[in-house]
C-alpha cells in the first residue's frame, strides 16, 4: 500500500456559457480560449499532481484508502466528502436549486447538496440571488418561470469580498457577474436548472420545483471577529477567522505570517472529538509550504488546493512571506445550521 501524504491537486477547468476568459484574479499565468466558469479542486474526478499517487483521482483513492484518507467523521468512508471549486461568473448563472438530503434520496440520489460561498473577490455592485422574496410561494414561482419573469421573484442581495454565504439544500439561487467565489459543498453535482434566460439548455422543472423550499436557513453567515494567532520569534501577526460551521462542513480562513501547526482531529469538543477528517487547504493569496513528518513538503500558491489525509494527524503550514488560505473539513460532532442574515 502506498503511504499517504499531502496531495497537491490539479485544478480542472470547466467551460460554462456564463464564464470568463480572464481568470487572472486567481490564475494569472493561465490563458484560455473558451469561457471558463469553474475550476474544480476536489471533485471525484480531480487528480493528484505530486508524488507516487500523481494522476490518481480522489474517487479512486477514497475507495482504496477509505477512512485513512477521508477520516472517521465522513458519512461514507469510501467517498471523498467535500467538493471545493472556484466560480468565475461573467454573466448570470441559471436560476437553480439543489435538493436537500431527504428530497435527493426520494429521487434515488445518495445525498443532496448544501453548499457555502466564500467571496474571494467582488466588483462594486456584485449581487447574488438567494431564495424567494418573502411571501412568494412555490406555485407563484412556477408561474413566473412560465411567464419568463422568474428573476423578479428572487431575493437579490449585494455581496462583498470576505463574506461567507450559506446555501442550504432547497434554496433557489443564482450568481450575478462580478465576483469570484470559493464554493465548498457536499460531494454532489445534483443541480436542477429552473430558468436560464433563454439559453438553449434543458430545464429540470419537475424535480427542481419539487426540491424548492419557501423558507431555509440560507443567508450571509454571522461570524465572530477574527482571532489573532500568537506570534513566534518575529511576533508577526497571524489571524484565524471562523467562516462557517454547518452540518456538512466547517471552513476557517487563515492569514499566516509565521508557521502554524494543525491537526486532522476534530477540535470541537464532546464525546466525538476523537474523530478525524480530511483537511482541504485552498490558497486565495500568497504562497506557503505544507509539511508533515516523514513526507516531502508541498508548496501551494494562489488557486492551489492541498488535500491532507486524515491519517497524517499533525501537519504544519509555513508561509513564504505570507499566505492566506481556506481550510475545510467535515465536523466530528453534530453541528446545527449557522446563524445567517439577508
Amino acid at each position: 500500500m502506498t503511504q499517504l501524504y499531502p496531495l497537491l491537486m490539479s485544478p480542472a477547468f470547466d467551460p460554462r456559457p456564463w464564464g470568463t476568459l480572464d481568470l487572472s484574479a486567481i490564475y494569472p499565468n493561465h490563458k484560455f480560449n473558451e469561457r471558463i466558469g469553474e475550476a474544480w479542486l476536489t471533485g471525484d474526478n480531480c487528480v493528484v499532481a505530486n508524488g507516487p499517487l500523481a494522476k490518481r483521482s480522489l474517487a479512486d483513492l477514497s475507495k482504496e484508502f477509505a477512512s485513512e484518507l477521508v477520516g472517521t467523521a465522513a458519512r461514507d468512508p469510501q467517498r471523498f466528502p467535500l467538493l471545493m471549486k472556484f466560480l468565475f461568473p461573467e454573466e448570470k448563472l441559471s436560476v437553480q436549486v439543489h435538493p436537500d438530503d431527504a428530497t435527493a434520496q426520494c429521487f434515488g440520489e445518495p445525498w443532496g447538496k448544501t453548499e457555502c460561498w466564500y467571496v474571494a473577490h467582488a466588483k462594486p455592485g456584485s449581487q447574488i440571488a438567494l431564495g424567494l422574496k418573502p411571501g412568494v410561494t412555490v406555485a407563484e414561482f412556477a408561474r413566473s418561470i412560465e411567464e419568463k419573469r422568474a428573476e423578479e421573484l428572487l431575493n437579490w442581495i449585494n455581496v462583498y469580498q470576505g463574506e461567507m454565504i450559506y446555501v442550504a439544500g432547497g434554496t433557489v439561487h443564482t450568481l450575478g457577474p462580478g465576483s469570484v467565489i470559493v464554493e465548498t459543498q457536499q460531494q454532489s453535482d445534483t443541480t436542477y436548472r429552473l430558468y436560464d434566460y433563454g439559453r438553449p439548455r434543458p430545464l429540470h422543472l419537475e424535480r427542481g420545483l419539487a426540491s424548492v423550499k419557501e423558507h431555509t436557513a440560507s443567508g450571509k453567515v454571522i461570524r465572530p471577529a477574527p482571532v489573532a494567532i500568537p506570534g513566534g520569534k518575529s511576533r508577526l501577526s497571524s489571524r484565524r477567522s471562523s467562516m462557517i460551521a454547518a452540518p456538512y462542513f466547517t471552513v476557517d480562513l487563515f492569514e499566516l505570517k509565521e508557521p502554524q501547526e494543525f491537526s486532522t482531529r476534530c477540535d470541537c469538543g464532546g464525546e466525538d472529538s476523537g474523530k478525524t477528517s480530511v483537511q482541504i487547504l485552498v490558497a486565495v493569496e500568497g504562497c506557503g509550504v505544507v509539511e508533515a513528518q516523514g513526507r516531502d513538503p508541498v508548496t501551494f500558491t494562489k488557486g492551489d488546493a492541498v488535500v491532507i489525509p486524515a491519517c497524517l494527524g499533525a501537519f504544519s503550514v509555513r508561509p513564504q512571506w505570507a499566505v492566506e488560505f481556506l481550510k475545510a473539513s467535515v465536523p466530528g460532532v453534530v453541528v446545527p445550521e449557522p446563524a445567517t442574515r439577508l
